[in-house]
């Protein structure tokens, strides 16, 4: 069985293509800058052949026109015929309460995911767009499955994921915690449990998914049971472009002083805020360590911040569960920042923590840091959530 795993942003279109007999990813891509001057796809195969043109992307159909060609023509072909696909996977942020669960595609889902397009406004009309651009291209013959982000987190206990507000204006506007990157935390504790040979039951587990957008997540027993961020992915900590946790009075304060309207407003706190807006020139961590190393004081305080906050959330954590058995990196930061790893994990010896500076010096490894007499285990796990959301799939088109 041969799955299309489709993850549609705003502007993007990433793609692989799976073989689900062994889990192996026949080949990968990305269209960029799609409705915007300069778009451009590239894209590799199993085997190492490369490609790269910059066709007129005005639209995700036409991106996914270009995607087929990819995959069935020229030197870069992996597949003779449509017919070998058997089912397309998507991605999609934000369910709402709505959906708990992975779903078939059928109208009445995409009704359900436009109307909570207000909790994700730059992802949910552009995955509609994914899911309409590869019907478009197969027909409605294809089996389509949308994976939730928040999904693995709606078992989070009503006390974890309410705010302070009239229960019945709540309720009105679902306004909530949903949480995202759930599709990754679910993958990485089930990836942990497979390495260890272990049930989840009984398991306290703190999973960090680092990078422009950065979560973290306490897991008891397999499940979620709080997660760094709210009612979208702004909440939490501080990332590359937004703010993260910050006093609601500050926000209305800077709207009252600046003259900003809601818009406005959110555009500051989502992209010029983080990494960026503290450091001054940039929302990568690399840069800013690199800064901060020649220096930077701003650059410095930008990288303090996040290493307190992420020894917050997950001191925070160990409290929400009583305890703690391993910690989990990943995404880009996660899996790469040696430095950001160190600054955490070493501050971390109240739990009887050790770190292990020989493993640690490592990048985008699944590879144990703690050393083996540490109290708690401390892993970096590339996460994968094209094969967690593969996976689903093939469950669901089984299942039928």
């Amino acid at each position: 069985m041969k799955i299309l795993v489709i993850n549609c942003g705003s502007s993007s279109l990433k793609y692989q293509l799976i073989d689900m007999d062994n889990e192996q990813v026949i080949a990968k891509g990305l269209c960029e800058r799609i409705g915007i001057a300069g778009s451009h796809i590239e894209g590799k195969t199993f085997d190492g052949r490369e490609y790269a043109a910059d066709p007129d992307l005005p639209d995700h159909t036409t991106a996914f026109s270009y995607v087929k060609d990819a995959l069935l023509e020229g030197d870069c072909k992996v597949i003779d015929s449509l017919d070998e696909i058997t089912a397309i996977g998507h991605r999609v942020v934000q369910g709402g309460a709505v959906y708990n669960q992975s779903v078939m595609v059928t109208p009445e889902v995409i009704r359900e995911i436009d109307k909570l397009s207000a909790l994700a406004p730059l992802h949910n009309p552009a995955h509609i767009q994914g899911i309409n651009a590869c019907t478009e291209v197969f027909g409605n013959l294809k089996p389509q499955v949308v994976v939730f982000d928040n999904a693995f987190h709606s078992t989070m206990p009503k006390y974890a994921y309410s705010f302070a507000i009239p229960q019945d204006l709540a309720e009105k506007h679902q306004c909530r915690k949903y949480g995202a990157h759930g599709t990754s935390h679910k993958y990485l504790v089930e990836r942990y449990a497979e390495m260890k040979g272990i049930s989840l039951e009984g398991t306290k587990i703190i999973t960090c998914h680092l990078g422009n957008g950065s979560s973290i997540t306490a897991v008891k027993d397999g499940k979620c049971i709080d997660t760094s961020m709210g009612i979208t992915p702004l909440d939490g900590l501080i990332m590359g472009t937004r703010s993260g946790c910050i006093d609601a009075s500050a926000v209305t304060y800077l709207q009252q002083h600046e003259g900003w309207t809601p818009e406005e407003t959110s555009e500051f706190l989502n992209k010029k805020c983080g990494l960026l807006g503290v450091s001054g020139f940039s929302s990568d961590m690399r840069d800013n360590i690199d800064a901060r190393d020649k220096g930077d004081e701003n650059a410095k305080l930008a990288t303090d911040m996040l290493f307190y906050q992420i020894r917050k959330f997950i001191g925070s954590y160990v409290a929400a569960m009583n305890g703690v058995d391993a910690i989990i990196f990943a995404g880009g930061i996660g899996e790469n920042s040696i430095p950001t790893r160190e600054a955490v994990v070493s501050e971390l010896g109240w739990l009887g923590i050790k770190l292990d500076a020989e493993a640690n010096d490592c990048r985008g490894k699944e590879i144990k840091i703690s050393t083996d007499d540490s109290a708690v285990e401390v892993w970096v796990i590339p996460t994968n959530e094209e094969l967690a959301i593969a996976r689903d799939t093939k469950r669901l088109v089984e299942a039928q």
